[in-house]
């Protein structure tokens, strides 16, 4: 049985960490034969491959990015993708594939398998908002980082008597600002599930200033205000998705806060730093863990599942309740952080 191995989306660290448990386990234990696809759905697509055996994973395991490399194509907004696909996997001697990704590349994955491909998919997104799994790889390692970016920032501010608002990536759900705003001391946390209020925020700072200390406020990329609640684009321009290019919305509050309240704000944009380099021990386990589960799926002819993380349980989920429904924070997660607000 020969094994296709694809990437989408954008990266996240923990990529390579599944691609050598799949590829490592596949070949040991059931002696599979397997094939990377290049570039996420682009690879199967265009035909463009690479090998894919244990001398190629060996050393993969702490370092952040895919080997595969990454795209965001999708074959159902190109005229006969589909049949391209399958062209190139018959092709490629290829019986089924593995595909690693969040909301987009894995709906691609599920529309395959309903139309007859034999795939298997591990879900990833630094937003942890697929459902069907507590989390996702690449989300702790995001947090850890903005959590660091706060610790090191709260220090200027309280030097120099200054707001900082920490803009961080969530573009539907906010849980990377929620748990690095708890994790680092946030005084105010804006997530895309609660639109804010620019006065209040506004009294929040200055309240904080009251106590003789400077507001760090984490902010996720897809917060909206309460009045013109839209978001911020850095451009109009869109992916093979339809989803549009945030940014920004850390700018917009600092200027706001500064010229409500005559306090000095600065907006830092962690942006893909949050996505790079090595992932954290836990990402790594939990990496190892779907790759493993995921290649035990393939062997036994269990298409058309993701693998998902329950409690401390790797099981097995049917495509579509990964990517059905995003996972949002729910307003008791929030009241958890809003304890310290002000």
């Amino acid at each position: 049985m020969r094994v296709g191995v694809l990437t989408g989306g954008g990266d996240c660290p923990g990529l390579n960490a599944v691609i050598r448990a799949v590829v490592r386990k596949g070949v040991k234990i059931h002696g599979l034969d397997f094939v990377g696809y290049r570039d996420g759905w682009r690879g199967p697509l265009e035909g463009e491959t690479m090998e894919l055996g244990v001398p190629e994973v060996r050393g993969i395991l702490p370092r952040g990015g895919t080997i595969l490399g990454s795209s965001r194509t999708n074959p159902f907004t190109i005229d006969g993708g589909v049949e391209q696909i399958k062209d190139n996997l018959k092709r490629d001697d290829v019986d089924a594939l593995v595909a690693i990704g969040g909301e987009d590349t894995l709906g691609v994955a599920t529309k395959l398998a309903d139309l007859g491909v034999n795939v298997v998919g591990v879900p990833k997104t630094i937003d942890n908002d697929l459902s069907g799994t507590d989390f996702t790889f690449g989300f702790d390692t995001a947090v850890n980082i903005a959590m660091e970016a706060i610790d090191r920032l709260h220090t200027t501010a309280e030097s120099h008597h200054r707001v900082l608002v920490v803009e961080v990536m969530g573009r539907h759900a906010g849980w990377i600002a929620l748990h690095s705003g708890i994790a680092g001391g946030a005084n105010i946390v804006l997530i895309p599930e609660r639109p804010f209020d620019i006065e209040k925020v506004c009294e929040l700072v200055e309240s904080r200033f009251k106590s003789r200390f400077s507001p760090i406020l984490v902010v996720a990329e897809g917060a909206v205000p309460r009045e013109g609640g839209e978001m911020t684009l850095s451009s109009g321009e869109t992916d093979a998705f339809g989803h549009v290019r945030l940014g920004g919305i850390g700018d917009r509050i600092a200027y706001e806060i500064e010229s409500r309240t005559g306090q000095e704000a600065r907006a830092v944009v962690l942006g893909h730093v949050q996505r790079g380099g090595t992932p954290t021990a836990f990402d790594r386990w939990l990496a190892t863990r779907f790759g493993l589960q995921a290649i035990d799926a393939v062997a036994e002819g269990d298409f058309g599942t993701m693998m998902a993380l329950r409690g401390t349980q790797i099981i097995r989920v049917p495509l579509i309740e990964g990517t059905g429904e995003l996972k949002l924070v729910t307003p008791a997660e929030y009241a958890e952080a809003e304890v310290f607000f002000g």
